[in-house]
C-alpha cells in the first residue's frame, strides 16, 4: 500500500523513520569530524562531568521531564539545520513574514536570503516559551509539528518563512499538549504588532496542511526526545549534571524500594495464580481417570 508506505517514511507519523532535523546535521558532523582530523585539532578540554569514587553526577533531563533550557537550545537548532540545509525554497504565501510581518519594523531586503544564526531561533523560542510560560514537552511537540508540516505540505523551512511556521507549531502544540492553553490574543501581547485575525488564518492553514493530524503517539515523542540528545553530543551542547546529593541519594533509595516491594508483590501473585492453575488441571486429569 503506497499509502502506508509514507506514512512509515514520515518521522512524525512513524518511530522507525528517522527524524529530518537528525539526517539534515549529519552532513555538517562528517564535515566537522573530517576538518578536525585533516587538520588534527584537538577536541578542546573536556567540559562534561564525570562521576567518581567521592561524587555521582546525575543528569536530570530526562524523557518523562526533558531539561527546558537544554531541550530548547536542542530545538532551535534541529531548525538552524534544517535552514541550512534546506533542498529548496519552496514557501507557501501565509507564511512569507514579508507578506504577513510579525512586526512595524521593515522587513530587510535580503530576508529571503540571509540564514538565521542559531542564536536568533533559540532567542526566538525561548522568548516565547518563557512569555508564554510553556512546558519543554512542547518544545518537542513543536519540532514534532514542524516537520510533519514540511512532509504533508511539501515545503521547506527558510529565511522568509522560519519564523511563521515556528511560531504556528508553538501555537499548535501549546493547545494540544499543555493543560493551560495560550490562546492566539495572548500571543498578540507578546509578539505586540501581529494581529488575532492574522494568527486565526495561520492556525487554519496549518492544521488544513497537517490534514488536521495532531496525535503524536509516545514512541514518536520518545524518538525524537533521544535524538535531540543525540543531536547535542554531536554538536557539544552538553545537558546540565548535578552532582547526587544525600537528600536526593535517600529519595532514589526509597524510590527502589517501592519498586523492588511492588515486583515482589507481582511476582508472588503470578505465582499463585500458577500453582492455583496446576491445581485446576490436576483436579481435572483425577476425575477423568475416575471417570
Amino acid at each position: 500500500d503506497p499509502e502506508k508506505l509514507a506514512q512509515e517514511a514520515n518521522p512524525s507519523d512513524h518511530p522507525r523513520a528517522s527524524t529530518l532535523f537528525l539526517n539534515k546535521s549529519q552532513t555538517d558532523v562528517r564535515e566537522k569530524r573530517k576538518s578536525n582530523y585533516m587538520n588534527h585539532c584537538s577536541p578542546g578540554l573536556l567540559t562534561k562531568k564525570y562521576s567518581s569514587c567521592s561524587t555521582i553526577f546525575l543528569d536530570n533531563s530526562t524523557v518523562s521531564q526533558p531539561n527546558l533550557k537544554s531541550t530548547i537550545k536542542c530545538v532551535a537548532l534541529a531548525i538552524y539545520y534544517h535552514i541550512k540545509n534546506r533542498d529548496s525554497n519552496r514557501t507557501l504565501e501565509i507564511f512569507d513574514e514579508k507578506k504577513h510581518p510579525l512586526s512595524r519594523e521593515k522587513v530587510p531586503d535580503d530576508y529571503a536570503v540571509v540564514d538565521p544564526e542559531h542564536k536568533l531561533i533559540y532567542h526566538f523560542i525561548r522568548t516565547l516559551f518563557s512569555s508564554a510560560q510553556l512546558t519543554t514537552e512542547c518544545a518537542i511537540v513543536t519540532l514534532v509539528y514542524l516537520e510533519r508540516l514540511l512532509t504533508y505540505a511539501e515545503m521547506d523551512i527558510c529565511p522568509c518563512n522560519w519564523k511563521r511556521i515556528v511560531l504556528g507549531a508553538i501555537l499548535l502544540a501549546s493547545k494540544v499538549w499543555d493543560d493551560q492553553a495560550v490562546w492566539n490574543v495572548d500571543y498578540c501581547q507578546i509578539l505586540k504588532d501581529i494581529t488575532v485575525e492574522d494568527m486565526n488564518e495561520m492556525e487554519r492553514h496549518f492544521l488544513e496542511l497537517l490534514q488536521f493530524n495532531i496525535n503524536v503517539p509516545a514512541s514518536v515523542y520518545a524518538k525524537y526526545y533521544f535524538d535531540l540528545r543525540y543531536l547535542a553530543d554531536d554538536n557539544n551542547l552538553s545537558f546540565p549534571l548535578e552532582p547526587l546529593s544525600n537528600k536526593r541519594a535517600k529519595k532514589l533509595e526509597a524510590i527502589s524500594r517501592l519498586c523492588e516491594d511492588r515486583y515482589k508483590d507481582l511476582h508472588k501473585s503470578a505465582l499463585r495464580k500458577s500453582v492455583s492453575v496446576d491445581n485446576l488441571v490436576g483436579i481435572k486429569n483425577s476425575q477423568a481417570v475416575l471417570s
